[in-house]
């Protein structure tokens, strides 16, 4: 009894970290950023927009943003590499679009905690139609009969219900994000795995942990896949400043009220 409470609590914690993974690199869709920016302090630019982002942990956000530049640049971007190389362009799609519709989930759940019905069951049409017609989700029929895809999150709900965005915040691995933003993040990683463990679509097989463990992976993988952005690559001297300026403009738009600067 006790070794199945371990070896469940076990694939738990790994199972989370990965789904944590996924989440995060769903979340670093920024502008596309060779060289590291110079060290120079915003006071220098007289475009004072760029200073309006609450950024009280600048120096923890910066190592933390070169961190991410290394960590990207010597295991993750090599990975999506290989990946790329060994797996044709059309099964990559294939690949692509069975985790957005796995995304739907986490779109219903917060459009459902902002009462937005409409949405709502719009959102579930398009998982209920990719999730048949589609065969699994490896098509996207729902697009073409005119069911259109809403991105959601926690941290819009949060937003939408009046919690304030807080200090801006790097993490390591998943990027550009706030204090709000890092607390959605959680838990739309926690209600995902809920929902995916009372499932448990693999539990007959006796392999289960593998088999979820794999799927993760590769979704973790797809989804750096999906995204072109670059650390260091703008060509932008002070990229720290444009990256947390861009993202914190876009969750202000997407939240639909002005996030904190100061």
């Amino acid at each position: 009894m006790r070794e199945a409470l371990c070896c469940r609590t076990g694939r738990m914690i790994f199972v989370m970290t990965l789904a944590l993974a996924l989440a995060g690199c769903a979340t670093t869709g920024l502008p596309t950023a060779h060289e590291e920016p110079a060290r120079h302090s915003i006071s220098e630019f007289s475009d004072q927009r760029f200073a309006e982002v609450y950024d009280p942990w600048e120096e923890f956000n910066r190592n933390m943003y070169r961190f991410n530049y290394y960590f990207d640049k010597y295991l993750f971007l090599p990975l999506v590499s290989g990946y790329e190389f060994a797996t044709p362009t059309i099964l990559q799609e294939r690949i692509s679009s069975f985790y957005r519709n796995l995304g739907e989930v986490k779109n219903l759940t917060n459009s459902l905690f902002q009462l937005k019905g409409e949405e709502s069951a719009t959102t579930f049409a398009r998982f209920l139609t990719n999730s048949t017609l589609g065969l699994g989700g490896l098509f996207d029929p729902a697009t073409a009969f005119g069911l259109e895809r809403h991105e959601q999150d926690f941290g819009k709900t949060l937003g939408y219900w009046g919690v304030d965005s807080g200090p801006y915040l790097v993490l390591p691995i998943f990027g550009p994000s706030s204090l709000r933003d890092t607390g959605g993040l959680a838990v739309d990683s926690a209600i995902n795995y809920g929902i995916y463990t009372a499932i448990d679509p693999f539990g007959f097989t006796g392999n289960s942990f593998p088999i979820d463990t794999g799927i993760t992976a590769l979704g973790v993988v797809d989804a750096r896949h999906q995204q072109s952005f670059r650390y260091y690559e703008s060509g932008y001297p002070f990229e720290y400043y444009m990256v947390r300026f861009f993202y914190h403009k876009m969750r202000e738009i997407e939240s639909g009220r002005p996030l904190s600067a100061d």
